[in-house]
């Protein structure tokens, strides 16, 4: 068993998972970092009807630097905003209807704290996947820590270095495949095997 040290997203792309769902590793949350500008602890990508869209969470700037003080944005209807952005990617796909309800319950959530939101979006996406892995919040920041640290390990910047296999998404059609997207992704095309999916995609540590 290795215990992984890794950060809190919003809807996480799918190689988060596959990292998160490991039987083999004991997952513990950093929430003491100073917070880092765009990344998916307050983003996710998913698949417009051209090409990949970022869902960004506005952060309200009040000079907390904890990523556990950092306050969610309500000045603009945010939520209302990624909810029709969701819908009209992925209406079409196959399995959004299925699951409609309970994902628009995370555009439901009202929490101050964008770490605390982050946590419950994770509750609404293990009751889909059917998963109930347990996870703890470490106790300080440590620079060079004893678990295995993934902080830095998913850039929404770069190309993601995990393998996975395309699958059939709404637009990739018209713009082929896009991997890595959010777990959202995922989920509406693949429905009930993409479980299966996240256990398949080859990590590199």
């Amino acid at each position: 068993m290795s215990t992984i040290l890794l950060p809190a997203f919003y809807l996480p792309p799918i190689s988060w998972f596959s990292v998160f769902l490991n039987p083999e590793h004991e997952i513990v949350f950093e929430q003491f970092e100073n917070f880092p500008k765009q990344t998916y602890r307050n983003r996710a990508n998913i698949y417009g009807a051209n090409g990949k869209l970022s869902l960004i969470i506005p952060i309200s700037h009040n000079g907390k630097r904890e990523y556990k003080d950092i306050e969610i944005s309500y000045r603009e209807d945010w939520q209302n905003l990624h909810w029709k952005s969701i819908k009209t990617a992925y209406q079409s796909s196959p399995y959004f209807e299925f699951y409609e309800d309970k994902l628009r319950k995370i555009f439901e959530i009202e929490e101050k704290k964008l770490l605390d939101f982050n946590l419950k979006v994770l509750e609404v996406i293990q009751q889909i996947l059917k998963t109930e892995k347990a996870y703890s919040l470490n106790t300080e920041y440590i620079k060079n820590p004893e678990e295995i640290n993934f902080r830095e390990k998913f850039s929404a910047k770069k190309p993601s270095e995990f393998e996975m296999e395309e699958y059939y998404q709404t637009f990739s059609d018209k713009l082929g495949f896009l991997k890595d997207l959010s777990i959202l992704d995922l989920i509406c095309n693949k429905g009930p095997e993409s479980l299966t999916y996240i256990k398949n995609i080859k990590q590199s540590y």
